[in-house]
């Protein structure tokens, strides 16, 4: 059945590509032809010697058109007809070709063959394009055709009718994946106050001067379409309602931290059904951990797995990215968290020279925003409230006894020190890539100098990874952990990095053999790998208990079943 389908298959497109031919040659013919039928009427009639353009002669010259048909017995037949500047009418094959023909006549042939020409054209688009989509070498319906031509039609769910009692509007703070969980608490919190959500404003003025939109990370219209069974999202403000907000008639201010959801009941829905506008200022962390009706801890689930679409070029970044990978083999997502931000932020400076403590300074002090300005770099660090450095992480990994030739991807922005820093992990494994390494340079020009674009592209490739690995406890750190929880517990190491240190420093003084070092860091991380369990609850502490994004509970199939005993 396939020789018979590939055999028709090249009859088919023989014929085509001839009948195209012919239709080329009747184009040339439909031009200047009739100047050269006027020609030879007007010889035929008056014997004058035809004076014309180089056109016209090269049409008189035109001596044969050869059609072929190639079928697949190679059986064939051969037409030619010539058109010659002669009074002789010549009959070849049946086609009489005169010098008294008329001009509509042969706009009339024209035409039809033009129009059979489309709908051969037609015909070799039916049987060339899934080929080309697919490799096949035989022929495809036009159903196939629609199913990869056609992108399947999203269903969105109806929409809810409820009672609006004002406008929310937000302005996130923070890098992406803060103003990620943000986004999610903020639908959360519209939806149970039965308000209409503004699309989050996103953060310009942090660190990182991301001039990004919503729309230019996540996929709005997804995120507006996708949620409407649950709130109501707009774009923007109602003119009627914009201009108030020009004019300052309305109520901005920050929510408290870690808040119930009794707090935005009884503290900021009257302020809603007083002023009807409410701008929230701040958003980080801004709703409990714990302690939330089953309903809400699954909406913000909802809005962080499936609302929260990238949009399609980061999404076909981030695929191209996972594709080069996985024709290498597998590969390990590091999330080194060694960026000069925070290093400055925390405070952190082991392994840094004086020169580059007294630069991280002068960082920590110029933003107002990092609250904590005199730090004991060694004293957080003993706590474990430092990234590893990229030497420390080296150390970890071979301890752990991740393959050398592994392929890691570096899952960061700039790592502070450069090449410099990264001298030791590199010498233990070579296979370090970036994005900047697999891609040319001309795939990442339209994302350079948006920070949160680059780390989507990077959450992404986190997200598929075969084994993730964060070096410090950050936002990307907890939700992309939680994200990997929900696609079915994969392989994610929490490293303790308190212990980590204290072995570190031992191994380092002598009181540790590499054996009895390497045996205690496969100890310590047997059970910090991702799997299933109960988020740490600690009252009055949310700082310091499991964050919701990083082990969402609520919202894992089968977490009963894998925890039950526990």
């Amino acid at each position: 059945m396939l020789n018979v389908d590939s055999c028709y298959c090249h009859w088919k497109v023989t014929e085509m590509v001839s009948a195209i031919r012919f239709s080329i040659v009747l184009i040339k013919f439909n031009q200047i032809g009739y100047v050269a039928i006027d020609c030879l009427t007007t010889k035929h009639n008056h014997g004058n010697n035809c004076q014309g353009s180089e056109e016209v002669k090269e049409v008189l010259e035109f001596q044969e058109l050869r059609w072929t048909k190639d079928y697949c017995d190679s059986e064939g037949m051969e037409m030619e007809f010539k058109v010659l500047a002669t009074d002789k009418v010549e009959k070849r094959e049946g086609l009489i070709v005169g010098p008294r023909i008329k001009i509509w006549m042969t706009r009339a042939i024209t035409t039809m063959l033009l129009w059979t020409s489309v709908v051969q054209l037609i015909g070799l688009r039916e049987l060339l394009v899934p080929s080309l989509l697919k490799g096949m070498p035989y022929c495809f319906s036009s159903t196939s055709i629609e199913k990869f031509l056609v992108p399947p039609k999203i269903v969105f769910p109806p929409k809810r009718i409820y009672k609006n009692n004002g406008y929310l509007m937000v302005s996130c703070n923070g890098g992406l994946n803060q103003m990620r969980a943000a986004i999610c608490d903020m639908v959360a919190i519209a939806r149970h106050l039965n308000v209409t959500l503004i699309v989050p404003e996103l953060d310009k003025t942090s660190f990182w001067a991301d001039s990004s939109d919503f729309q230019d990370i996540f996929d709005v219209d997804y995120f507006i379409n996708s949620l409407r069974d649950e709130v109501r999202i707009i774009r923007q403000l109602p003119p009627k309602i914009k201009r108030r907000v020009e004019q300052g008639l309305f109520y901005s201010m920050p929510p408290i931290s870690w808040s119930n959801i009794s707090y935005y009941e009884n503290q900021i829905l009257p302020l809603l059904l007083k002023h009807k506008i409410i701008h929230l200022n701040r958003t980080d962390t801004r709703l409990a951990n714990n302690g939330l009706p089953t309903e809400i801890q699954k909406l913000r689930c909802r809005v962080n797995f499936n609302a929260l679409r990238f949009t399609s070029q980061i999404e076909e970044l981030g695929r191209r990215i996972v594709k080069i990978l996985r024709e290498r083999g597998p590969f390990l997502a590091l999330h080194l968290r060694y960026e000069m931000d925070m290093l400055a932020f925390s405070g952190c400076a082991h392994g840094c020279d004086s020169k580059e403590e007294e630069e991280l300074t002068r960082m920590r002090y110029a933003y107002p925003l990092w609250k904590e300005k005199v730090i004991d770099s060694e004293l957080k660090r003993k706590e474990g409230l430092c990234p590893l450095t990229p030497e420390e992480t080296a150390m970890v990994l071979t301890a752990l006894g991740i393959d050398h030739n592994v392929q890691i991807y570096i899952s960061a922005g700039d790592i502070y020190g450069g090449e410099k820093r990264m001298a030791s992990l590199l010498g233990l494994f070579p296979n370090l890539v970036r994005k900047e390494t697999l891609l040319e340079p001309s795939e990442l020009i339209y994302f350079q100098n948006h920070s949160s674009q680059m780390a989507a592209v990077d959450y992404l490739v986190s997200l598929e990874s075969d084994m993730f690995i964060p070096t410090y406890d950050g936002n990307m750190a907890k939700v992309v952990e939680g994200h990997r929880r929900f696609l079915g517990f994969k392989k994610t190491i929490i490293l303790d990095r308190r212990l980590l240190v204290h072995l570190i420093d031992k191994y380092s003084n002598g009181l540790l053999s590499w054996d009895e070092f390497s045996i205690a860091v496969k100890e310590a991380h047997a059970n910090r790998m991702g799997s299933p369990k109960r988020r740490v609850t600690i009252p009055d502490k949310p700082k310091e208990e499991d964050y919701f994004y990083a082990n969402p509970q609520e919202c894992l199939q089968l977490l009963d079943e894998l925890v039950k005993g526990t």
